[in-house]
């Protein structure tokens, strides 16, 4: 009997608020889900290249998971800078991404005195897509070197005679040579180029003498004979080259030589949009496709990272790299 002496009570206040609730929905359909437009992914290299093309491998998946179309564009410049301050100081509203490297993040730190953003502070990491060990191709045009004993030997007796291309000044190809080159005390010239595909050209064309870069991306040379790749730098040999030795097994003095591939926004975008292109990524390296297919370009996938692991990971970087930079003598020109 007292429940429902009281119902008329409940029904009035119910009624009362009902133009309340009716103010506050406007302001709640005023935050559309994300994504409610077309998703810009910034490259900061020229087309062709490792980082070029493994995110357009994964940009179909990853359209697909997030409903809304993924737009690539290329915006080479300034050892891979440029395009990721574009993306550090676009608006926080998560209709912007940078395929950034090793070399805009934890190289870039040490080796621009002005950089225009701090990677750790001004850009906000979403996921790791792959990990890059790297290959030493020497050209076989112009010159007979067929061992890393020739190469070391032959660049000690000619100082800066001869020249190793990369992506650009600050490129993680750019270090990986000045490291190499520091090693073995030789001095070699160094030639920067816009993109992957550049630099394999030059190396084609005998322009250059040799390169660091993706297994995958000279793999074809060298089995056709035009370069010859002396080792790998990972600590094993690759399943895709076995006949090429390890640095170690090359006689090769040690020194780091690898690199990676993440997404990254502006550090002020909502934490939830993060989590939401993160997922996308984990969705998109799960599939085996996918995944076959980075092992094939020697590139493979990193899954299992979260946005917070992965930003933990960028920041020591940053802190290892700085001497490498120092160590090499490597300046941006």
């Amino acid at each position: 009997m007292r429940d429902f002496v009281k119902q008329p009570l409940l029904r009035r206040r119910i009624l009362l608020a009902a133009p309340l609730a009716g103010l506050a929905a406007p302001a709640v359909r005023a935050q559309p889900a994300w994504p409610s437009q077309p998703i810009r992914i910034i490259v900061p290299y020229g087309p062709g290249g490792g980082t070029d093309l493994s995110i357009r491998i994964l940009a179909p998946k990853l359209s697909a998971f997030l409903g809304q179309p993924i737009i690539i564009e290329n915006r080479p410049g300034a050892g891979s800078t440029l395009g990721t301050d574009f993306v550090a100081k676009s608006p926080p509203d998560g209709s912007t991404f940078v395929h950034a490297t090793l070399a805009s993040t934890g190289i870039a730190a040490a080796l621009y005195p002005r950089l225009p953003y701090d990677p750790v502070r001004d850009l906000a990491a979403v996921a790791p897509t792959v990990y890059v060990p790297l290959t030493l191709a020497v050209t076989q045009r112009g010159w007979n070197v067929s061992t890393a004993a020739e190469l070391i030997e032959t660049l000690r007796a000619n100082p800066e005679r001869y020249q190793y291309g990369s992506n650009g000044v600050g490129s993680t190809g750019h270090l990986a040579n000045a490291n190499f080159v520091t090693r073995i005390g030789a001095r070699v010239l160094h030639v920067p180029y816009r993109s992957g595909s550049q630099t394999v050209a030059a190396l084609l064309a005998g322009e250059i003498q040799f390169v660091q870069d993706i297994y995958g991306l000279l793999k074809p040379y060298h089995e056709s004979g035009q370069v010859k790749c002396l080792f790998v730098t990972a600590e094993e040999r690759s399943s895709l080259m076995p006949e090429v030795p390890t640095m170690r097994e090359a006689g090769v003095p040690d020194y780091k030589a690898y690199s990676w591939f993440g997404l990254f926004t502006a550090a002020a975008t909502p934490r939830p949009i993060v989590a939401r292109m993160a997922a996308a990524v984990e969705n998109a390296l799960a599939d085996p496709a996918i995944a076959a297919r980075f092992v094939e370009m020697g590139t493979p996938g990193m899954p299992g990272w979260t946005p917070e692991r992965f930003a933990r990971y960028v920041a020591e970087e940053v802190v290892t790299w700085a001497p490498l930079v120092r160590a090499s003598g490597a300046t941006v020109e």
